[in-house]
């Protein structure tokens, strides 16, 4: 299905947690009307305690306030810090509320791993960025580097569309068969944007394939940068041809992935890129949680899809595709300084050079990681439900 383009957006391109979260709890602070928020990860730290707050303001003051959090992600919340969210008249969604087993969370497949907000049907925002502490640099030197959008036009409608979706959903994947209608352009800004969703019934693959139709078109360059980078060999094949043809062709990857195995699949990839001119550099500064893309002077995504199984195959995601000049060279200057300033490049002898057994090792792990995932989603056991928490007033028993 063709993704829809909007023109007469205007975009803002905010960089980790120091400029996104002012902007999100300032807009959740002013809202009138209605205020839906979708997120992977919601922790009981000092960022979640400032969101719980203000969203429950706002619901206090009349404001319709949806959250819908991940079943897995979002496990650990206790009720005290639900607790004051349901009495204001936050309405709280779980995707896939998941038992422990043996003290350990359960269900890893089949997330919710979209970051959407839409305040007021007229501002948005889009990215990875979770609503936690770890996003901010005073929370230590593992906090993450990341990217999101602040939106503005037509484009808002058809975030709203796609959550007001995922609320109304009955059964596993189901999903409208028609869009919702294209709203009254405002003429924001001069951004022509498309939100582009991946699931498991209607929109399998559209984050991948809008990728490569993008690396397909690019003259001159190509950036990516990727906190889990295990693309399928179409994506790959069209980042050396690009790479043949002349384009430069960079990838930013995570300098210190915190699994062995994660490791010895991206080698895999390293010397098959490499060979072909595209140049690979490690972030070193902290953890690279970005999910970003670059190409030429105008075309930009920024989203929650890693370029991973679990996110290709499995993930509910969402992402932003671009084309604004603005935009694109506030990510270039951000992704050059990660570049020049924090990252080591991949030196291609060293790559070409492995030995035979960490070739063969990286080999089974590359199809391990990228098969495993896709795998597990054909299990029939485990289907994704939705849960909506009740008031403590309507409960029975100790909330704690």
């Amino acid at each position: 299905m063709k993704a829809a383009w909007r023109d007469g957006n205007r975009l803002e391109l905010l960089e980790n947690g120091e400029a996104y979260y002012p902007r999100l709890f300032g807009a959740i602070a002013a809202a009138r009307e209605e205020v839906l928020v979708e997120t992977f990860i919601l922790f009981d730290d000092p960022v979640g305690r400032q969101f719980r707050d203000t969203a429950s303001a706002a619901a206090r003051r009349g404001v319709k306030v949806q959250l819908t959090i991940d079943g897995y992600g979002s496990a650990d919340l206790p009720a005290s810090f639900i607790a004051p969210m349901l009495d204001a008249g936050v309405r709280i969604h779980v995707y896939d509320p998941v038992p422990r087993r043996f003290g350990q969370r359960t269900h890893f497949f089949h997330r919710l791993h979209r970051k959407l907000v839409v305040v007021d049907r007229r501002l948005a925002f889009c990215g990875g960025i979770n609503l936690s502490y770890d996003h901010l640099r005073a929370s230590g030197a593992e906090s993450k580097q990341d990217y999101a959008l602040q939106i503005e036009g037509p484009v808002v409608a058809d975030l709203r569309g796609a959550m007001l979706a995922l609320l109304a959903r009955r059964r596993r994947w189901r999903w409208p068969q028609r869009r919702p209608p294209a709203p009254m352009a405002t003429h924001e800004g001069t951004a022509t944007a498309a939100l582009v969703v991946r699931d498991n019934r209607l929109h399998r693959t559209d984050i991948e394939r809008l990728y490569r139709v993008g690396i397909r078109s690019a003259q001159r360059e190509v950036v990516i940068a990727n906190a889990y980078f295990f693309p399928g060999y179409r994506l790959l094949r069209e980042l050396r041809r690009a790479a043949r043809r002349g384009v430069r062709v960079q990838v930013i990857l995570q300098g210190n992935p915190d699994l062995r195995l994660v490791r010895w699949a991206t080698e895999t990839l390293h010397d098959y890129l490499l060979r072909a001119g595209v140049r690979i550099y490690e972030y070193l500064e902290r953890p690279m949680h970005a999910k970003v893309a670059l190409i030429d002077d105008d075309w930009l995504t920024v989203g929650s899809s890693n370029l991973d199984p679990l996110s290709l195959f499995l993930n509910l995601e969402a992402n932003l595709f671009a084309r604004d000049r603005q935009t694109s060279a506030a990510l270039r200057a951000s992704l050059e300084r990660l570049i020049t300033e924090h990252s080591r490049e991949i030196d291609p002898a060293s790559a070409r050079y492995r030995s035979p057994i960490r070739r063969l090792l990286g080999y089974l792990a590359y199809h391990l990681t990228r098969r495993l995932p896709r795998l597990a989603g054909w299990l029939p056991a485990h289907a994704p439900a939705r849960a909506t928490l009740a008031p403590p007033r309507a409960r029975t028993g100790n909330p704690d």
